[in-house]
């Protein structure tokens, strides 16, 4: 997986952002992997990804879906392990440590874009 950051606006969304693009680092995504951190700005960003699950997860999860011009289209706080989410018309998925989007605050519609680093 590679590095970089996740910018909305001009506003960094997220410090340190893996982009999990190609099918095996997609299918591993977060499982075997340290905890993200709200405080490091740690995320997630999986493309192609219309769906996410929490199946062998041990923390809950924060979720941003968007379609495939990076517009915020869905957002789910707080998703427990052992469950799924999806958003219709989702092409990109961003994983956050739980309580990251209560202080992120994403509205529908927001352009988000990942950068290397």
């Amino acid at each position: 997986m590679r590095c970089g950051v996740i910018r909305s606006g001009g506003q960094l969304i997220a410090t340190k952002a893996w982009r999990a693009d190609r099918p095996w680092s997609r299918l591993r995504g977060l499982l075997g992997r340290a905890p993200l951190s709200v405080e490091r700005g740690e995320a997630l960003w999986l493309v192609p990804c219309g769906s996410v699950h929490t199946i062998g997860m041990r923390y809950p999860l924060d979720l941003v879906f968007l379609d495939r011009s990076g517009g915020v289209i869905d957002c789910h706080e707080h998703v427990e392990p052992w469950r799924m989410r999806r958003a219709r018309g989702a092409h990109q998925t961003i994983e956050f440590a739980s309580g990251a989007l209560s202080r992120l605050k994403p509205s529908l519609g927001d352009a988000w874009i990942w950068e290397s680093v």
